[in-house]
Formats: structure tokens, sequence, C-alpha cells
């Protein structure tokens, strides 16, 4: 491998034979395995994670990787161990990756002592430490002093926790020289393409459960889209909205004066806000032989929306094929099941329309991107899958996140 354009020539000339602690995004789904054990359901973000980490091995550093898995709250769990990780990493560099059982006790501190240059060690969740994500910025110093404490050089490349303000992500930097990974770098790269003057026409797709995730880019995007596709389980609040029946689909009630402004604003300002005009109920969720198409203002009391109706797919992906920059956050539907991804696969397709006609096409993490692999769509059919759907949507709130901050300070 040659020069590695996310991690500057300077900084990988000066780090041979030096300990370089890597914040990486190995937050991954797992799946229980015939044997028992617990194996990689999608490796994304493992495979997101080799080139700067393969980098950094080959300039001859000492490669101390960190990240986390799940929410286990401070203390070990062993189901939420990076064990599996590693020796899928470990395939995808081609080298054994040395694994510690601790996050900065004895193990890693032995596992670290005995790498040679060149070679890699994962460290153990970083979250069975509660010093990982405490509130109290001295006990969260009091770990990132341990962290730092492991080695000479500290890189950021773990997209998807920028946005935290956590030991392994914002503290240690404070600490150690540092640098901006090549991941990191690409997404914050593709954020700006959508947020500083995008190429228009620019659509903004958006889905998942709950609209309430979702204000915050809502509010910011409406001043810079011209179209913005509802979806998902968040559409039901935008029809509620708008008068009509969503029997027992997911709904915030609460949130509906928010959604009736936006459509408001919507109109006022000339940016259109394309909503399902069909949707796939059934009478209970995972109950795929009850499936049926109704009219998106017509959903039987009884009935639960589970996906966007053909009529809608075909029509948001009309609406997305002639966009220039397309941002995608949330499937349409419970793409997870045959009868409930017709929607989703509908919005991927037309993404990479835009793609194969030059445009740029951004699949915003989480789900999203989970679903166009579940779908077997290939990542090259995209211009980008973030590996980071909570901090892509915090940039595009406008929100500072402060795994960038320190590292720009």
């Amino acid at each position: 491998m040659g020069e590695y354009a996310g991690l500057a020539p300077d900084f990988l000339r000066s780090i041979a034979g030096k300990r370089v602690l890597v914040r990486s995004d190995l937050n991954v789904p797992l799946k229980d395995g015939p044997d028992g054990g617990r194996g990689i359901a999608d490796d994304g973000r493992i495979r997101a994670s080799v080139p700067t980490i393969k980098a950094l091995a080959d300039a001859g550093a000492r490669v101390i990787v960190t990240a986390h898995l799940g929410r286990p709250d401070g203390t070990p769990d062993p189901k939420y161990s990076l064990r599996p990780v590693a020796a899928r990493l470990g395939e995808l560099l081609g080298a054994p990756v040395a694994f510690a059982t601790d996050t900065v006790g004895e193990s890693a501190q032995a596992t670290v002592s005995g790498l040679a240059d060149g070679q890699v060690a994962l460290l153990e969740n970083v979250r069975f430490n509660a010093g990982e994500t405490a509130k109290d910025d001295a006990v969260r110093g009091a770990f990132a002093d341990e962290l730092a404490a492991l080695a000479d050089a500290f890189v950021s490349d773990g997209f998807g926790v920028v946005h935290r303000k956590q030991a392994s992500v914002y503290d240690v930097a404070l600490r150690l020289p540092h640098a901006m990974g090549g991941l990191v770098a690409t997404e914050i790269g593709v954020l700006r393409r959508l947020t500083d003057s995008p190429e228009r026409p620019y659509a903004v797709v958006l889905g998942g459960s709950k609209v309430s995730d979702k204000l915050g880019v809502i509010d910011n995007l409406l001043g810079k889209a011209d179209t913005l596709l509802i979806g998902g389980g968040m559409v039901f609040t935008f029809l509620k909205a708008q008068g009509h029946e969503v029997g027992k689909s997911l709904l915030e009630e609460d949130q509906i004066p928010t959604v009736l402004g936006y459509l408001e604003r919507a109109a006022a300002s000339g940016v259109e806000i394309l909503l399902p005009t069909d949707i796939v109920v059934a009478d209970s969720f995972g109950d795929e032989a009850s499936a049926r198409v109704v009219p998106a203002d017509q959903i039987p009391a009884d009935a639960l929306g589970l996906d966007i109706g053909p009529e809608s797919g075909a029509a948001f992906a009309a609406a997305i094929r002639p966009a220039r920059t397309v941002f995608w956050n949330g499937p349409m539907g419970v793409f997870e099941q045959p009868a409930f991804a017709a929607g989703t696969r509908a919005v991927a397709q037309a993404l990479t329309e835009v793609t194969t006609a030059g445009g740029l096409s951004v699949v915003g993490g989480g789900d999203s991107a989970a679903a166009v692999r579940a779908l077997g769509f290939a990542e090259d059919q995209f211009g980008h899958i973030s590996t980071g759907g909570g901090a892509s949507l915090e940039y595009l709130e406008g929100k500072e996140l402060p795994g960038i901050t320190v590292l720009e300070s």
C-alpha cells in the first residue's frame, strides 16, 4: 500500500516505532452462532476501519485500536466483547490482531508492551470502563489519562462517535499529539458537500421510526434542500398532522404541532415535502400474510403501517433520479421482512441511478447502511455510505461535533 491519503505523509513518517492509539468505530451488529458463540452480522464498519489501521501498521507504528460495542453501561459484559471483532479485523488485515481482555489494565499493558513495529492490537470494549462515557469531566479525564499512557500519539478514525464527548474520542486528543484518520476525513468531506453549496437539485430522504430523531435535520435542511421525502415510521406523524387516520402505526402525538409548522414553512419557502400516497399495512407486526396496500389517507383504525406503498415507491424514485445530490437516512419500512422491504429497495435503487448519472448519493449510516447491504446492493453503487448515522445527522443539524472540534483546536 502506498501513501495513505487520509493521513499526512509527515505524520506517517513520524510514527515508525511509536505506539499509536486509534479510536475506530467497530460497533457492529452481532448474531448468535450455531456453536453458541457470537458472530458478526454485518462487518461494514470493520472493513471501513481497515485502511487507516493498515496505513499506520505499514508505516511501522505499533497500532493500538480502541472501540466500543453496544451499551454495556460501564461494566464488563461478555455479550458485548470485541473478541469476535478482533478475529475479523485480523482476517481483513491479513495479519494477527492481538486482543487485550481489558481496556487499560494488566492485559492491555502487557499486550501493548508485546507489540513489535507494524503489529496491531485491539483493546477490549472501551465502554466496559465507566470513565468512557462519564458526564463528570474529572472521571472521564482520569480514564483518558490511562488510555493516553498506553500510546505516544492518537488518531481519531471512529466517525460514528465523533458527536460524543467521551474519553476515547475527546479527552485523549487533549493529551496526545493527534491526527484525523482517513475515514473521519472522508466523512467530513462528504458532509461538507451536502451543506456547503450542494449541487442541485438536492433531495433529502428521511425515514426510520421516530420523527423526533430527525427534527433538527428537517429544521436545518428546509432552507437548503429542494425536496424532502418522508417515509418510514415517522411519516405517520405527518399524516396525522394532515388530519388522517393512522391506525396502530407509530405516532408521536407531541410532535404534531412541530410537523405542522414544517409543512407550513415548506409551502412558504418553495421546498417540496413529498409524503406517501399509499401504505403497506398489516394487522400486526410480523404478520406478513395480512400485508395489503391502502391509500395513505385511508389507513384502517386496526391496521399498522409498515412500509410505503408501490405507488409511493415509484413516486419517490421519480423524485430522486433527477437529483444531483441526495442524502438518505432511515429505511422506508421494516425492510428486514420481505413483505415490507419494497419501499426501501425502491429508494436504494434510485440512489444508485443518481450515482450512475454522476451525482452524489449519500447513504447516511445506521439502518440505511444495513438495509442496502441486506437488500443485496454493492457499496460502490453509492457515492458514499456513512459509518455514523447519528454523527451525520448532528452535522446536518448544524451542531458542533466534539470529536472534530478537539482535533482542530
